[in-house]
């Protein structure tokens, strides 16, 4: 089925944020189509009158240029929070590019987060930007695993665009999110991207929006073995799985000689120093950052 591409006049594309870790939030697109089938953000499907399913639909941004944008100096910016920037539409767009150029030398400090390695195109504009971070959704080496979950680039052409950026002097994140109970192997993806991102972020598979039927069915469908576990924890609430995978990554960052922390990323880190593991799989003790003057 061909996307749907709407082009949609805005008043402003930097939106007040109230996320831990920034203070706008900034989302060139509505939609994505990268079609992920964990996507949290589908329940925005309700306030844009598309008919199409969720990942079937994008509409492109236009927004009237920054009249100061030397005011967002020192501020955190959120490229991400709800789409891809970098989903195929902005090869032909270019709207992520645009709100860069137009925020290049403001002192704004950017964070990205996207599945493409679309995002090397602007790798040079981005590097203007002092101690920006772009991070990486990975959670899975298994690209039939990749593609039965969404329609991004393969895994391989992720983690190469993250080597690229790191190797650049830009702040890489691996982003190991979400994890599947019993099917990504965290071990693994650490092993793969240690030693070209500054921090991996882990954070549990949350089947609260209206793709757990969808979620719940392709387990049942396709790790029958896993029917189980998956009810005794999204059904039934039970989180021991979680402290028990908690407990084996922190003594396993041990073992690799990495830092592991808990919903806590305020500290400071050389760049070439050893990525630095944190958990988000306790969302409801997450809070807003008191100081996001921080480098990892």
């Amino acid at each position: 089925m061909e996307t749907a591409i709407r082009e949609t006049e805005v008043n402003g594309v930097i939106t007040k944020s109230n996320l831990p870790a920034c203070d706008y939030s900034v989302n060139p697109y509505v939609g994505c189509e990268h079609a992920c089938k964990y996507c949290y953000a589908c329940f925005m499907k309700r306030f844009t009158g598309h008919a199409e399913a969720w990942g079937d639909f994008i509409d492109v941004k236009y927004w009237k240029p920054l009249k100061k944008p030397e005011k967002y100096e020192g501020k955190e910016l959120f490229i991400g929070s709800v789409t891809d920037p970098y989903q195929p539409a902005e090869e032909k767009y270019r709207r992520t590019r645009a709100l860069l150029e137009e925020l290049r030398g403001s002192g704004a400090k950017i964070s990205i987060a996207t599945k493409s390695d679309l995002i090397l195109r602007d790798l040079e504009l981005i590097k203007t930007f002092p101690g920006a971070r772009v991070s990486w959704s990975v959670n899975t080496l298994d690209e039939n695993f990749k593609n039965d979950m969404d329609k991004g680039v393969s895994i391989e052409r992720r983690l190469n665009a993250m080597k690229a950026f790191h190797g650049a002097g830009i702040r890489t994140t691996c982003f190991i999110s979400p994890i599947f109970p019993e099917i990504t192997d965290v071990k693994a993806i650490v092993g793969r991207v240690k030693n070209y991102c500054n921090l991996i972020w882990l954070e549990n598979l949350n089947l609260r929006g209206n793709f757990r039927p969808v979620i719940m069915e392709y387990i049942k469908s396709e790790h029958p073995e896993l029917t189980e576990l998956y009810n005794d924890i999204y059904n039934k609430g039970n989180n021991m799985y979680w402290q028990m995978l908690d407990a084996q990554l922190q003594a396993f960052a041990s073992e690799q000689g990495l830092e592991y922390k808990t919903n806590d990323d305020s500290f400071v880190r050389p760049f070439g120093a050893p990525p630095v593991m944190v958990n988000y799989f306790y969302h409801s003790k997450i809070k807003k950052r008191p100081n996001k003057n921080f480098t990892a």
